[in-house]
């Protein structure tokens, strides 16, 4: 039996012989190339791991970053918009990645563009000197509407005398008006006009298509219920009164007739749905002061006519000419996408009382005739004993009525989704707190002096000027 020492030394000149061989031999050098091969092949494949890790987190980044502006955009959104982009990668665990939110909000879009970024450690790219890979994420959604529907409710009210006021609104509605009606929005936002004072001239063409009690022809103003403020409609299942025809205010010498409580002239009247500068622009010039301060009666109209209630009186219109035919069906329905609604309620004072005859004093034709004659102070001074005076009259509103009304008026405007700017003009405290109250919020309310009326008016303008809308 062969030892261990005696093998050993019979193999070792074999296998030196073997090694020899080998090295002199070439079929070791694929070997190698092999071996080589197979770690590039190794060291590849890590370094596309690399990359899939990236691009799996690059698109779940992005996908929070995308569901984030999409939420934050929605114009019915009543959050923040930042804050609702954070709360998205808050619950994503991705809080730490946000870098930056920007928003951009106009009347009728709103743009919400994220940006976050994260850093991913590597496995294989740390050996070429890349320890980690930036994974960035850029989102940007915006939303707007096709449509602007905007009523602007002017105070031409008496005190619109003092200081130069009515020359600051002339001017500073009549740049609202060229600013916002564009030539590339002219045929997506319609204005209807309001002048209002102590009444609302409604005007012969729409009061004839609202059921009505009408008891004469001298002017066209419709009497509201109070329950008739909480609702941004126009009630028209039932007649409304007309407005009795007569001036009440007396200077205690003349038988002044040109202040009645439901205005007379022309340019005086509503304005519907227009898209014409000049026709806006002349009606605007040629408001003068007049009578007492009704704001929630102009506050009504104004939501009346955005209010899908109006849009049988308003195709009405457009089938006898007195509105432009693009604007057959509006208002739009609250709930359609494409359209927003708008007010600019615009005053310079309070809410002031408002007196009406008695009943028994104006229910016959020669009676309201009678009243078109005489300014009623006048005639109560000159023809009736003062202990009869209480019997011609009676107070249908208070100023603290008032207020409540245009409160109700303005709370039902914005359940209703309407954008409210108010501008409070040389405005005392109460007024202005009443004012802001009605605002959509308190950016949306501006208390100005002199010519920063027409600086409120270009600030809102430019709201609506931005948009350069798209179907």
């Amino acid at each position: 039996m062969m030892t261990f020492n005696e093998a050993k030394a019979r193999l070792q000149p074999a296998l030196r012989r073997r090694l020899v061989r080998f090295a002199r031999e070439e079929d070791g050098v694929f070997t190698i190339l092999a071996l080589f091969m197979i770690m590039m092949m190794v060291l590849v494949g890590g370094i596309q791991l690399d990359f899939m890790r990236h691009e799996m987190e690059r698109s779940r980044l992005q996908a929070v970053a995308d569901r984030a502006v999409l939420a934050a955009a929605d114009l019915d959104q009543t959050l923040d918009p930042s804050a609702v982009v954070k709360d998205y990668f808050a619950k994503a665990g991705m809080i730490d990645y946000l870098s930056n939110v920007t928003v951009a909000n106009g009347l009728n879009f709103r743009t919400v563009t994220v940006d976050a970024s994260m850093e991913m450690p590597t496995q294989f790219l740390g050996r070429f000197g890349y320890p980690t890979l930036s994974v960035p994420a850029r989102s940007q959604a915006e939303e707007r509407v096709a449509n602007v529907e905007i009523s602007l409710v002017l105070d031409i009210s008496g005190s619109m005398a003092l200081n130069g006021r009515i020359s600051e609104l002339r001017k500073a509605a009549s740049v609202f008006v060229d600013t916002v009606l564009t030539k590339e929005s002219q045929d997506l936002i319609s204005v209807s006009v309001i002048p209002y004072s102590e009444q609302v001239n409604a005007g012969p063409e729409i009061m004839k298509r609202i059921p009505m009690n009408k008891s004469h022809d001298f002017s066209h103003c419709v009497e509201f219920d109070e329950t008739e403020f909480k609702s941004s409609a126009l009630d028209v299942s039932k007649p409304h009164e007309q407005a009795q025809h007569f001036q009440w205010n007396y200077d205690g010498r003349s038988n002044d007739r040109s202040s009645t409580v439901c205005p007379r002239a022309s340019y005086e009247r509503i304005t519907p749905l227009s898209q014409n500068n000049t026709v806006l622009k002349n009606q605007i010039n040629a408001l003068v002061p007049r009578a007492g301060t009704s704001i929630f009666l102009g506050m009504k109209w104004a939501t009346a006519m955005l209010d899908p209630s109006f849009r049988s009186i308003n195709d009405g219109l457009v089938t006898a000419g007195f509105v432009d035919s693009k604007f057959s069906g509006r208002p739009k329905a609250y709930d359609d996408p494409e359209t927003l609604k708008t007010i600019i309620l615009m005053t310079d004072g309070e809410n002031s009382i408002s007196n009406r005859i008695s009943a028994e004093y104006y229910n016959t034709p020669s009676k309201v005739v009678h009243w078109s004659k005489y300014n009623f102070n006048y005639y109560l001074y000159n023809a009736v004993s003062y202990s009869d005076w209480y019997k011609y009259s009676w107070r249908k509103y208070t100023p603290t009525l008032g207020d409540q009304l245009l409160n109700s008026i303005c709370t039902a405007a914005k359940q209703k989704n309407i954008v409210i700017w108010s501008i409070g003009f040389e405005v005392e405290d109460h007024g202005a707190n009443v004012m802001k109250s009605c605002a959509s919020s308190p950016s949306h309310f501006f208390r100005v002096e002199g010519i920063e009326l027409s600086e409120a008016f270009r600030a809102i303008a430019r709201q609506i000027n931005q948009l350069r809308l798209t179907q």
